[in-house]
């Protein structure tokens, strides 16, 4: 039987965002948190690197706001860049009262309390960690205090199925009241309403065969936020992270930035090294420049993988500040202190989004995304190593406090009507599912990939056309699933990958098509509307 909740605040998502965002609100009013799995198996977790932040005297804010925009390709918002940046501080030193333990400074003659290392596309270290397993830390921590916070009520194995709108009940006004969701354990779909939506979904890496995401980032969130009626901009950078395990055995384990940071080569099988060839910064540049760069010596060498060599630094050094790295490697047979580690590229993070302002605003009152479902500005045409997780916390506090200035002048939510399946019946063809994900996987990593053409992306558009339709009769006809869910979202967000890409007539930043090989000479964000398709 399904069931109704009400709280003051729907946070769907429960990863860095979404948790920062309800601890934030939990003391003032009721919070409820959907998580699609259990708690710690979003994205958040599987963070190794760190978080940029300006924390030492010798950084200052221009320069992480220049380094920004800089790998961005001039497409950032410097004000959203500006806002992000200066809040910074301010967000670490909330993570540090909540209990995060980042690593402490060995320097002793430093006045700097916690050891920062340095990432691409940084001028400064500036990349405050928790060894290699920041994620995990910041995931931990923040788990453990909502958990504890009387205010928040959290929902595990809950699917978000779509948005509820005043439109869409034809109640008086506008706005967003909440959703309908899946309940995995029970199969029914319940209703949540509040006053307050926040998605924190994450992003929609598993749109590409090859991700380091884990398996819910299929764009939920975008896809909820587009059929509400909110626009979506810069949908076409997708950021391939450029060293993922290469092995077998291996499901998506990424191997940090931090490693390059600290020293680490790329090598070709032969053992030499290439990037030299493509930039001045070798190892150091932009993950787009990387990505691009072994995507080319692989396809030249017919090469399934390069290397990545930190063994010429000292063993203990590898073993304290790589822990995570170094015991998955030894599961392997890969002992990094001797070896070089086989990398490939995987689609990492999804620069574009919803699009909100500084408060987490979207086009739909009483809507809000945070986090990497959302399109702030900050990352231009190609996102800046370890700037993430600082957009999640900067937004989240943003959002609080626009939410909590607003508590007590949006009304209570109308009535809503339960979900109806008395028109559906249950499916005998859920193969019919798993050949439609694997087919859009492979289409969107063989067309829509690191290098791109317009013949490629016409050929997706096509396959796409045709399996939206498919999809959209078997939701139309059949009860939902979890697996349905996430393949009616992942087949939105290919699509809007695939409009934007075909709209960008030049290469910049993540977009890098061989028909348009240079950048324009004006600057401009993709932005789709509803209304417009």
């Amino acid at each position: 039987m399904s069931q109704v909740f009400q709280h003051d605040v729907l946070i769907i998502g429960s990863g860095a965002a979404g948790l920062s965002l309800a601890l934030q609100l939990g003391d003032h009013c009721s919070v409820a948190v959907l998580s699609k799995s259990t708690l710690d198996d979003g994205s958040t977790r599987w963070a190794q690197g760190g978080i940029a932040a300006v924390l030492d005297t010798e950084d200052s804010v221009e320069s992480h706001v220049r380094d920004t925009l800089v790998a961005g390709a001039d497409l950032c918002e410097e004000e959203a860049v500006r806002f992000t940046v200066q809040n910074s501080k301010k967000s670490i030193d909330w993570l540090i009262r909540q209990g995060v333990p980042f690593t402490p400074n060995d320097e002793t003659d430093s006045d700097q309390p916690y050891h920062l290392t340095r990432e691409g596309g940084h001028s400064h270290r500036r990349i405050i960690h928790a060894a290699d397993a920041t994620g995990r830390a910041v995931s931990d921590t923040l788990i453990a205090q909502a958990l504890r916070k009387p205010g928040i009520d959290i929902y595990t194995r809950r699917m978000a199925v779509d948005l509820i709108t005043r439109r869409k009940l034809d109640a008086e006004g506008h706005g967003c009241v909440g959703a309908y969701v899946l309940n995995c354990d029970t199969e029914h779909v319940d209703v949540f309403k509040a006053r307050f939506v926040i998605l924190a979904t994450g992003g929609a890496s598993k749109v590409y065969l090859y991700t380091s995401n884990p398996d819910g980032s299929s764009g939920d969130g975008i896809a909820m936020a587009w059929r509400a009626g909110c626009r979506v901009a810069n949908m076409e950078f997708n950021q391939f992270h450029p060293t993922c395990l290469y092995h077998p055995q291996a499901k998506s384990f990424l191997i940090t930035e931090a490693l390059r940071g600290e020293g680490a080569h790329l090598l070709l099988p032969g053992g030499q090294r290439f990037m030299h060839h493509f930039d001045e910064r070798k190892e150091l540049a932009p993950r787009d420049v990387v990505a691009r760069a072994i995507d080319h010596e692989m396809k030249r060498l017919g090469s399934d993988c390069v290397y990545l060599d930190i063994s010429h630094k000292p063993a203990d050094f590898i073993r304290s500040h790589f822990p995570t790295v170094y015991e998955r490697c030894l599961e392997y047979g890969i002992d990094i202190t001797k070896d070089p580690i086989p990398v490939v590229p995987a689609a990492h993070y999804t620069c574009g989004g919803i699009v909100v302002d500084t408060k987490g605003h979207t086009d739909t009152p009483n809507l809000y995304a945070i986090g990497e479902a959302s399109f702030t500005g900050l990352h231009g045409a190609n996102r800046m190593a370890s700037n993430s997780l600082l957009e999640c916390l900067v937004y989240a506090e943003s959002a609080a406090k626009d939410i909590l200035s607003k508590l007590h002048d949006v009304p209570e939510p109308p009535y809503v009507p339960h979900w109806d399946e008395s028109q559906v019946t249950d499916s005998d063809e859920d193969v019919v599912i798993a050949h439609n994900w694997d087919e859009l996987r492979r289409f969107m990593w063989d067309y829509v990939g690191i290098v791109r053409t317009n013949k490629r992306l016409q050929r997706a558009k096509h396959r796409i056309d045709m399996l939206n339709n498919e999809i959209s009769e078997y939701y139309s006809n059949y009860k939902i699933s979890g697996d349905l869910i996430e393949l009616r979202n992942l087949s939105v967000v290919a699509d809007l990958i695939i409009r934007s890409a075909l709209m960008r007539k030049e290469s910049r930043g993540l977009h890098y098509t061989l028909d348009y090989p240079n950048p324009s000479t004006e600057p401009r964000n993709t932005v789709l509307t509803p209304d417009q398709w």
